[in-house]
């Protein structure tokens, strides 16, 4: 069961445990960066990222905010020098871990939100952004339960070769879910909130000391050697 000629043996060392387990965790706390979809004045998906924020913040996070004031669309005659995408992948490139809170609109994610992620490349330079970074996906809804939201983001979230957390929050009719000052009233829905929360916290310390070897894949390395024997024998060659 071991006869594999087709795979490159010096590409396939196996599992290194060393690499897997026996790193020296970071001490800096866990960096979250939330991201909303929607920029109504009161906007259930940004007040629940806002709880999410709180609850993060206690558990000893590090954790920043994107206002999607100012971005423009994708395609729409600006570069990625715009101010609003730079300061975004900034926040990219600084965060370990992402929560992704969205309305449903016409059975599907926001706009707002798919706009922000759009902006963020798959690779910048040598650097994928996203690439082996925890996420949490939550969505609000104006009628009942429903999960097509937080189901494409978890499309979006593989996409992006993120490690998308296996819990997941859904609010329904969340304008019964908060007071006047904003804040979720208790509820299951709250409680869920808290548990997606805490996992994403655990996913995150587990993964992002060792993020760059969970996702070090055998077809890219083998990609890179092929590109670098072709560029050494045309330097040879030259």
């Amino acid at each position: 069961m071991t006869d594999t000629p087709n795979i490159d043996d010096a590409l396939f060392p196996g599992i290194d445990p060393d690499r897997l387990f026996a790193r020296v965790p970071a001490a800096h706390p866990p960096r979250i960066l939330l991201l909303y979809g929607s920029l109504r004045v009161r906007s259930f998906s940004r007040l629940a990222a806002e709880e999410a924020g709180r609850i993060l913040t206690r558990l000893g996070a590090e954790v920043r905010f994107f206002n999607p004031s100012g971005l423009p669309l994708v395609d729409d005659g600006v570069d990625a020098a715009h101010p609003k995408v730079r300061e975004l992948r900034d926040l990219v490139a600084w965060c370990e871990g992402m929560v992704w809170s969205s309305p449903e609109r016409h059975g599907a994610m926001s706009g707002l939100l798919k706009t922000q992620i759009d902006w963020i490349p798959l690779s910048e330079g040598a650097v994928r952004p996203t690439q082996g970074k925890a996420l949490a996906v939550m969505q609000v809804s104006g009628g009942s339960q429903s999960f097509n939201a937080v189901n494409q983001m978890r499309v979006l979230g593989r996409w992006m070769r993120m490690l998308t957390i296996p819990n997941q929050s859904s609010v329904p009719k969340a304008f019964q879910e908060f007071d006047e000052a904003g804040r979720m009233r208790p509820s299951p829905l709250y409680d869920r909130i808290v548990d997606v929360m805490e996992e994403l916290m655990k996913f995150t310390l587990l993964t992002r000391d060792r993020a760059d070897y969970l996702v070090d894949r055998y077809s890219e390395r083998k990609e890179n050697a092929e590109a670098l024997t072709k560029r050494v024998n045309l330097s040879a060659a030259t």
